[in-house]
This record gives C-alpha cells, sequence and structure tokens, in this order.
C-alpha cells in the first residue's frame, strides 16, 4: 500500500509516498528559513501563504518521482496512491489548513481513503524509517512499550507508547520549548536564526564546562521540561546582570564556550528526564525524535545513555528528524491498519493530545 503524507504544521512543507509504512519511495521538503530568518522566527501568517504557494509544485513533483521508481503500481490505476494521509494536529492553525485542505481534495478525487495524523505520533513513527537505500526499515510489530521523547521547536514532551498511535503523555515543558530555548539564546549570542545548527557550530570550538549554566529539573520526580532559567542565565552572562536583549555582548565573552556549555546543559536536562522516565514506567525502550533530535550532542549522550543503562534506542535518521511528509505517511498507514478510513469533516487543532 502507498500512502501519500503531507506535512504543513509549522514552516516546512513536505510532501513524501512512502510504502508499507516503511518504505520511502520519494520524499520532497521545502524549507521557509530563508522567508522568516529576518524575523528570527516563524510568522504564522507568512508561513500559512508561503504553503499555499508551494503545495502544488511539491506535490506534482514527488509524484513525478515515484512514477520514475520501479515500484509496483497502486491498487486503484486511476489513482497514484492508494491513499492519503496529512498533519491535522497540533501546529499552526493556518498551515495546518493549507495541508489538510489539500489531502482531502486529493482523497477525495482519486476516491481513496484519507487519515488524518497527529504530528507528534508522526515523529515518533520517524524513528522507524530511513532516508538512505534501500529506504527501508521493516516495521517491528513489539517496537512497544516504550519511552518517546519528542524535543524540538515546539514540543518538548515526554509519552509512554504502547502502540503506533497510543501514546500517554507523562510530562511537558512549563514555558519555553528545547528549539525555542536553542533559538532564543542564538539571538542573544548574535548567531542568527535557525538557533538549533547555529549554537552546535559554534560550540565545536568551545568548552562545554566553561559555564556552570542551571540544569533545571523541578522536583525529584518531575517528568515536565523548563528552559526559561537557563534563557535567562545565558543573557546575564553575555549581557550583564538585568541587562536589555539589545544591550552589546559584554568584553571578553567567548561566544564559542557560552554555546558549547548551553548546549550542554540542556542536553543534560533532556538525558536526565528521559533517564528519570524509563525507570519509573520500568522499561528498556526509548523514542526520540523531533528537529532537536539532529544534534548530534544530544545523540552522543543519549548513546551513551543507553550503554549505560542496556536499552534499546531508536533515533530518526538526521534528515527525518525535521518536519517531512515521510513520517506523515508512515504514520497514515498504521492509522488506517488500526482504525480505517478517517472523515472528510476532519478539522485542525493547534493543540496537542494528552
Amino acid at each position: 500500500m502507498r500512502v501519500l503524507g503531507i506535512e504543513t504544521s509549522c514552516d516546512e512543507t513536505g510532501v513524501a509516498v512512502v510504502e508499507d509504512g516503511c518504505r520511502i519511495l520519494a520524499s520532497r521538503v521545502l524549507s521557509q528559513v530563508d522567508i522568516h530568518e529576518p524575523f528570527g522566527g516563524v510568522v504564522p501568517e507568512i508561513a500559512s501563504r508561503a504553503h499555499v504557494e508551494v503545495i502544488t509544485r511539491l506535490l506534482e513533483r514527488t509524484l513525478d518521482d515515484v512514477r520514475g521508481s520501479p515500484a509496483p503500481a497502486p491498487r486503484r490505476p486511476e489513482a497514484p496512491v492508494d491513499a492519503v494521509a496529512a498533519v491535522h494536529r497540533p501546529g499552526l492553525v493556518g498551515s495546518l489548513l493549507v495541508g489538510l485542505t489539500a489531502a482531502k481534495s486529493l482523497a477525495w478525487a482519486w476516491g481513496v481513503p484519507f487519515v488524518g495524523v497527529d504530528h507528534v505520533h508522526a515523529h515518533i513513527y520517524a524513528a522507524f524509517l530511513r532516508d538512505t537505500p534501500p529506504f527501508e526499515l521493516p516495521v517491528v510489530e513489539d517496537a512497544f512499550p516504550a519511552i518517546s521523547l519528542i524535543v524540538s521547536g515546539g514540543h518538548t514532551s515526554l509519552y509512554r507508547s504502547d502502540a503506533w498511535m497510543e501514546h500517554r503523555l507523562l510530562g511537558s515543558t512549563t514555558d519555553d520549548a528545547a528549539g525555542e530555548a536553542f533559538d532564543k539564546a542564538a539571538a542573544i549570542l548574535g548567531l542568527g536564526y535557525p538557533g538549533g545548527p547555529a549554537i552546535a557550530r559554534a560550540a565545536r570550538d568551545g568548552n562545554p564546562g566553561a559555564i556552570g549554566f542551571p540544569r533545571t529539573l523541578l522536583e525529584p520526580a518531575s517528568l515536565d521540561f523548563s528552559f526559561s532559567g537557563i534563557k535567562t542565565a545565558v543573557l546575564y552572562h553575555v549581557k550583564g546582570q538585568n541587562a536589555r536583549r539589545g544591550a552589546p555582548i559584554r568584553a571578553g565573552v567567548r561566544i564559542a564556550d557560552v554555546a558549547a556549555s548551553f548546549e550542554s546543559a540542556v542536553v543534560d536536562v533532556l538525558v536526565e528526564k528521559l533517564r528519570r522516565a524509563l525507570r519509573r514506567e520500568g522499561l528498556r525502550r526509548a523514542i526520540v525524535g523531533g528537529g532537536v533530535a539532529a544534534n548530534r550532542t544530544l545523540r552522543a549522550r543519549l548513546e551513551r545513555l543507553a550503554k549505560e543503562e542496556g536499552l534499546e534506542l531508536l533515533c530518526p535518521d538526521i534528515a527525518l528528524c525535521t518536519d517531512n511528509g515521510a513520517m506523515v505517511a508512515g504514520a497514515g498507514y498504521q492509522v488506517l491498519r488500526a482504525a480505517g478510513p478517517g472523515d472528510l469533516s476532519l478539522d485542525v487543532s493547534c493543540m496537542a493530545t494528552g
């Protein structure tokens, strides 16, 4: 079964076709980073308009890629795919509407099933896909239960995952998401947008132990996150106590050390919270997804945690960490198997499940 997946929850337009939930036949992503960079973050109205401008062309090119592949034909000759899936929550409402409307229209026109997919569930599913030839990893039926950590610009959450679409929220951020904290810290340091890659590049030449930024772990049993304190600590260290964002960077501040120390502190919190969740739930498998999962320092620390605790760790390929259509198509395949076709009356929601 071929499923067309459409992802437009924020500022990336992603379209992909995945076969049987695991083989990526085609995947294309258009980023809006250049559009939003002057504003230092995503502007919702601009993001939704940009999706409208490119989605038809991206769909056409992705389907052309599939027609040129050696895969067998879909079961319905009049349609290039067997089903269509799109993210309908959570995300920016205007952006979500663009992808959801396109998916419904195509499913209706082709006479194939339509399903809505939760964006967070799709990030979890990305760990079961591969972005390099032969583009497939057999989907493991006994992949659960597991603890799933989703960490991105909009989400920092821990879930107990008991099935492909059954994820119970254990903890989430009380203020900034980790990716948002990266963006704000990068802005303070003058490193540009997006903050995650900018901080990571600067941190390569820095000492992660140079500055003792706070590791906010909240209560001893808490699985929630808080990153507003470290953002403020970076501001005060770089520009002085009670300084404003527009103030100049103090003399003698080494940006690389600040970036490395900030990155290390955020990673420490993420890893410790994941450790807590695994121990509390008595589980030995961890799934990590979201854009910040591409951070190499985080991945190295997660691998160390897996060795120390004897865990099975599942992370997406780097290219599949950020928003993409392949994770939506793969998750959509599982939704179809578990619940059947969705209703064309399905609406969007900015709220996450749980």
